[in-house]
This record gives structure tokens, C-alpha cells and sequence, in this order.
């Protein structure tokens, strides 16, 4: 929270009192006036909350009065309510037309940022943005149709002129403890007391009051013991690269509303590893978010679909000069916290699953960048994360994540979440020795066939690393639930040149969207073709792929090649019927997957690693990010995307030596080498259960 002082507090109530008049004044054409009342109405709500929060702090407030208060702000985008919302660019483009309705619907999402910072006490944000409706406002007054170049303009400057408030904000709020908003509802919140979840000014839905309300009936060794495998993951992450963990203080927090008993639990112990928490919200601005992305904490998405419409809103000013303007405002401000930078730990990630399902529709209404714009895009990812790369260094900080479910994924949500507790928790020593024995045979091939069966089209030759010392390197990474929980799979990134083939999946959730019969075809580890059922016209079923998977770029490598151990956590999924809601942390454990993007290792590929075995894994690098030698912009896309087959989709995994013999992992689903045999136990017991429900 920013210190307020006297001038920003009278520019606010300037812009208050202006927004007053603009609810009874009919100086614009008709066809206008609805939507500059409406807006007005909902900046004025925004001023309500903060003078109660003024006159009656949260503590003096009723359940239902907060329920209420929360429902009232969001009400306009969710359900059957943002048909006719303002915020929905197919309607305000079926009222104003294409160019004025996409730039109206877009000022009103914008402005709807204003619900973070009223709780947040932002009050200079909330004055940048009622200067903003009036100046657009004044354009209308007195004319027919404002020039569109003239509104266009305002939008540009209104983004150059505070990108050096709003992301320089954001970048203080990614590195400094002091920014401690979040941080303090979790640390001195009563959370028995489940208004604490009004606090934040995030929608709160049945998923995040349920949460909540469950995890208060755990007993406190059950929190500790989630807390634990989340921080002490964090922390053997460093041992194992190798970092010297007491040279940082500062750790990032991601969670979602509910999960505050373990996240308090869990600053405890980053404190006694020497690490303080920076907890940020989502972004809620069109400069600093990442198309529908959300990365801090958050609380319910009120609206799928509208997020997704909105992602590419920055097609309204994006061009080189804002871009470099941005890219200045970042450098300055990680210099102006360069020790604090050099301080940050990485992220620690606990997220959700359990959701339905999104398959968003394509509205033609909504902005999209141009072909320019996309290039300049992702010009901006390469440059950021080379910016990001110099302050916080990829060498120097690890990360942990972990997941749980959410009530909407059932009517056996408590015994759901007491699996996924197991899940979480599972005999890593006992995996150590299966995958070690996965390893010791991959190490022996040239490449690995992956085939599916029946209607999965999936033919691959994934392209191995040749190692020059067997006895001391190895290709393969034995991952046992360090940073990445739960446990379960073996992983390297895969010689590109001769990964040749197609990938196909029947149905897929990346990246909070579906995707259903995704194909891809690589040639010489890049994607080559792509296209899933999404839509009837392929053509966007094509670019919802590259918007969304490739993220614009023209291509992509293969950066990950893995086989999932985890049957536990497979034979879970199908046992509750929640395949296609697992999140890719826990479903690239129940099969083999294949990351499109970076590897696995980017920015820290010098790092030496070994694997309990002793043996040195040399396989970091592919001929796109060994490419950071010469030119780090052509090695690094900023984006890494694991893709899974469920077991039951393959006919087989086999090993193919130098030789021409075939080394069979799995087959027909059914893990078959010598020494991982315990791995279809679960699977068992899923066939039996299967037969039953066949009976029946």
C-alpha cells in the first residue's frame, strides 16, 4: 500500500465528484449514455467500499453485509449477467460497433481493476483510472461519433504514461517483503473466522469458502504435514542444484483463496530457512498481466470466458516504442531493488484443480494482435525474461509447486483431497529405485518410441543424448518430489535433430483450457503442423493452438521428453472419474509427457545435478537453448508446456539401442521392464474395478 498523501487524495475526490455529475448529465448521444451511467454507477460502488472501509472497518462488519458487498462488484460478469455486461466485447461491439465497442468494453475492464486496488487502499490507482474514463467521457460530449484515433490515443498515452507506475509497482511487490498486503490477512487474520476471505476484495465462490471451511477441520499435524512438503520441498531443491540457499531472504508465495491455514504454516517455515514471503495479487492491469494468465494469488475466477476475451487487449496500443518504454520502466525498477532482486529465492506455487473444464469460445469481437503486434509480443517475452534473467538469476533460485483439489470437483471432495494428501506424500525411496531401473535402460538407447492404440494417433521417435562416460553421466533426470510434487517421473531434454513423429492426445487441460484430440507433428524436434476438434473451422482451431500453446511463436522445440511413474495418482483420477480435471503437475506424472517450449533446465543449465546414483545428468542442453552461448534471444521462448498420454491411450514405450534392439517399457499401458513390475500394482486394482462396473 502506497503512502496517500493530500494531493492524490484530492485528485480522487476531483475525479468522484466529476463521475457524480457524468450519472445525470445527457451531454453524450443517447446511443452512449447508458454505458457512461453504468460505469459511472460501478466507479461509484468502488467509492462506497472505501468510504466503509473508512467509516466501518472490516472488523465491524456482518458475513452477509461482506457477502453482499463482494457479490455486488462482481454481478455484472458472472453467470448469464455478462451477456449483456459491458465487459463483454461481443455486446458493446453489437451496440458501438467494432472499433469504439472493443474500446469501451476494454475501458470498463480496465476500470474493473479498480475492485483490487479499493481494498488495497491504491488510492492513486484509483485516481489514474477515473481520470482516464473522463478523459475518454469528454470525448463523446457534444458529438455524434468521437474520432476513434483521438480515443485510440488517449489509450496509448494512458499505457506509456503509467507503465512506470503500475509495472514498476508490480516488480516492488515481486521482490520486497515490506509490500505486505496478503502476507498480513494471512499471518494476523482470525482464520476460523472465514470473513477473513473478504479482505483480499477477490470474487469468493463456494470453491474458496468450502476450501477454507475444510481445511479448519483438519487436524493441525495434517496442515503441518501439507505445509512441510510444500517448504521442505522447496528447500531440497536448492541442495540439489547445488545453491546456497542461506545467501537468499526472500521467497514468492502463489496460492489461492482458502488455502491460508497451510500458507500461514508455511511462512513459519520459509522463517526459519532465513526467508521472508512476497505475496502479490494476480494482475488485474492490462500492463501487467499476461493475456489470461494468473500468476500470484487469486481468488475465484468470476468469469472464464471473459478473461479470455480480454486477453489480448493490448492490441489496442502495443507497438515498438511502448514495448521499449515498458522494457526501460522494468530495468530501472530491478535496478532500484538490485539487492533484493539478487535476494529472491523463487517461487513457492500451491495450486488448484478440480474445476470444470474451459473450452473457451473465439468471439471475433475481441481485440487480437496483429501479426506485427504478435511478433513484437513475443519480442517482449525474450527481452523481459533476459531483463528478469540479469536480476534474479536462473542459476541462483529454484522454485516448488504443489496442488490440491477444489470442492467443485465433487461430492467426494474430502475423500478426493485426503488421496491427493497421499498422493502428495508418497514413499519417495520406493520410486527412487523404480525409475532408477527406467533410467539405467533409457541410458542404453539412441531413441525412445512412443505408440499410441486405437483411435490415439500418437507415433514418435524421441531422439536421445549420446553419452560419453555411462559410467558417470546419465540422460535422465530420477525426479522424487523435490521442487515438482508429487513423485513420479524420469525426464531429459531430448536430442532435437531426428525427433521425428506425430503426438496426439484424445483430451487435454493446459493452461486452464481445453483442448480435445490435439495433434502435433514434429520434424527434427520442432512442431511442424498442429490442430485439435476444438472448433469446426480448423483455422481457429489453429490459431487457438499457436495463441495459446505455441504463444505466437511460428514454432516450437521439444524441450521435455518424460515418462510419469505416478499409477497411484492415475488409478485416483480414474477412480473418482476426474481424469480430464487433474492439473498437469500431477497428470505428466500419469504418463509419458512431451514440454513444447523451453527445457526443463533454462537459465540454469551450468548448474551440475546428479541423481541419487551419483552419476552427473549432462542432458540440459538441445540446439535451440545451447544457442545462449552466442545469442540468448534465440534460445529461450519463455513458455514450456507439458502434454500428457494417459496410460491407457499407448500400445507402447520402447527403448531402441544403437544396436537396433528394442528395450520394451511399457506395453498395452502396463509397465513390463524388470524392476519396475510394483508400478502396475495400482493399475490392478483399477482393472478390477473396472470388470465391476462392467458387471454392473
Amino acid at each position: 500500500m502506497k503512502e496517500i498523501n493530500e494531493q492524490i487524495i484530492e485528485r480522487y475526490m476531483l475525479s468522484i465528484e466529476r463521475i457524480r455529475r457524468i450519472t445525470e448529465e445527457e451531454t453524450t448521444e443517447v446511443l452512449y449514455r447508458d454505458y457512461f451511467r453504468k460505469v459511472s454507477e460501478f466507479i461509484l460502488k468502488i467509492n462506497e467500499i472505501r468510504e466503509r472501509m473508512q467509516d466501518k472497518p472490516f472488523e465491524q462488519c456482518t458475513l452477509d453485509e461482506l457477502k453482499r458487498e463482494n457479490e455486488s462488484i462482481y454481478a455484472d460478469v458472472v453467470g448469464d449477467q455478462y451477456d449483456t455486461s459491458y465487459a463483454n466485447p461481443a455486446y458493446a461491439v453489437s451496440l458501438f460497433g467494432e472499433e469504439i465497442g472493443q474500446l469501451l468494453s476494454f475501458l470498463y475492464t480496465e476500470l474493473r481493476g479498480e475492485i483490487a486496488y479499493v481494498y488495497e487502499q491504491q488510492v492513486e490507482y484509483l485516481a489514474i483510472c477515473n481520470e482516464l474514463f473522463i478523459e475518454i467521457y469528454n470525448c463523446f460530449e457534444g458529438t455524434l461519433t468521437p474520432d476513434y484515433k483521438e480515443l485510440k490515443e488517449i489509450v496509448y498515452w494512458y499505457a506509456s504514461d503509467y507503465c512506470d507506475v503500475f509495472v514498476a509497482d508490480r516488480i516492488e511487490e515481486q521482490l520486497n517483503p515490506e509490500c505486505s498486503f496478503a502476507a498480513d490477512i494471512v499471518t494476523k487474520s482470525n482464520l476460523n473466522d472465514l470473513r477473513y476471505l473478504y479482505q483480499y476484495g477477490e470474487y469468493v465462490s463456494e470453491n474458496e469458502w468450502k476450501t477454507a471451511e475444510h481445511l479448519n477441520t483438519l487436524p493441525q499435524k495434517t496442515i503441518d504435514q501439507m505445509a512441510d512438503v510444500y517448504t521442505e520441498g522447496y528447500r531440497i531443491g536448492f541442495v540439489n542444484a547445488g545453491i546456497d540457499l542461506s545467501k537468499k531472504s526472500v521467497v514468492n508465495i502463489r496460492y489461492t483463496l482458502g488455502f491460508e491455514r497451510v500458507i500461514k504454516k508455511a511462512i513459519e517455515n520459509f522463517e526459519k530457512m532465513g526467508l521472508r514471503p512476497t505475496i502479490y495479487r494476480a494482475a488485474v492491469s492490462v500492463l501487467t498481466k499476461r493475456q489470461h494468465y494468473k500468476v500470484g494469488y487469486y481468488g475465484a475466477i468470476a468469469n472464464k470466458q471473459y478473461e479470455y476475451d480480454h486477453r489480448q487487449d493490448q492490441g489496442l496500443f502495443l507497438d515498438k516504442k511502448f514495448m521499449e518504454r515498458k522494457l526501460d520502466v522494468m530495468k530501472n525498477a530491478y535496478e532500484k531493488y538490485r539487492e533484493l532482486a539478487g535476494e529472491h529465492a523463487g517461487p513457492a506455487v500451491m495450486e488448484i484443480f478440480g474445476e470444470e473444464p474451459f473450452a473457451p469460445v473465439q468471439k471475433p469481437e475481441s481485440v487480437v494482435l496483429t501479426e506485427k503486434q504478435e511478433k513484437l509480443s513475443v519480442l517482449f517475452d525474450s527481452k523481459s525474461g533476459q531483463l528478469t534473467n540479469q536480476y534474479i538469476k536462473g542459476d541462483e533460485r529454484s522454485f516448488t509447486i504443489v496442488a490440491y483439489p477444489v470442492p467443485e470437483i465433487g461430492a467426494q471432495y474430502k475423500e478426493i483431497f485426503d488421496e491427493v494428501i497421499r498422493i502428495n506424500t508418497l514413499d519417495a525411496n520406493v520410486y527412487k529405485n523404480v525409475q532408477q531401473a527406467l533410467i539405467d535402460a533409457l541410458d542404453k538407447g539412441e531413441y525412445v518410441h512412443i505408440l499410441g492404440k486405437d483411435k490415439n494417433e500418437t507415433d514418435l521417435k524421441v531422439q536421445l543424448y549420446r553419452l560419453s562416460d555411462p559410467a558417470k553421466e546419465t540422460i535422465f533426470e530420477n525426479c522424487v518430489a523435490d521442487v515438482n510434487i508429487p513423485v513420479g517421473e524420469v525426464f531429459t531434454s531430448p536430442v532435437l535433430e531426428g525427433t521425428n513423429g506425430v503426438l496426439n492426445v484424445s483430451k487435454v487441460y493446459l493452461n486452464e483450457l481445453q483442448y480435445r484430440d490435439l495433434k502435433i507433428t514434429f520434424e527434427n524436434g520442432k512442431i511442424t503442423e498442429y490442430t485439435c476438434s476444438n472448433f469446426e473451422d480448423e483455422e481457429q482451431s489453429k490459431k487457438y493452438i499457436k495463441s495459446n500453446i505455441l504463444h505466437n511463436h511460428d514454432t516450437l522445440p521439444l524441450g521435455e521428453f518424460a515418462i510419469g511413474t505416478n499409477t497411484t495418482a492415475y488409478v485416483v483420477a480414474k477412480k473418482y472419474q476426474i481424469e480430464d480435471k487433474m492439473p498437469i503437475l500431477i497428470a505428466e506424472k500419469m504418463g509419458p509427457h512431451f514440454a513444447v517450449g523451453d527445457t526443463c533446465y533454462s537459465w540454469s543449465e551450468e548448474n551440475k545435478l546428479y541423481n541419487p546414483d551419483g552419476k552427473e545428468i549432462v542432458a540440459k542442453d538441445n540446439s535451440v537453448s545451447i544457442l545462449r552461448k552466442e545469442d540468448v534471444s534465440k534460445a529461450y521462448f519463455q513458455c514450456h508446456t507439458d502434454i500428457t498420454i494417459p496410460y491407457e491411450e499407448l500400445e507402447e514405450i520402447a527403448v531402441v539401442t544403437e544396436k537396433g534392439e528394442r528395450i520394451m517399457l511399457l506395453k498395452d499401458g502396463h509397465f513390463v521392464l524388470s524392476g519396475t513390475e510394483i508400478l502396475n500394482e495400482p493399475l490392478k486394482e483399477e482393472i478390477g474395478r473396472a470388470s465391476c462396473r462392467e458387471r454392473v
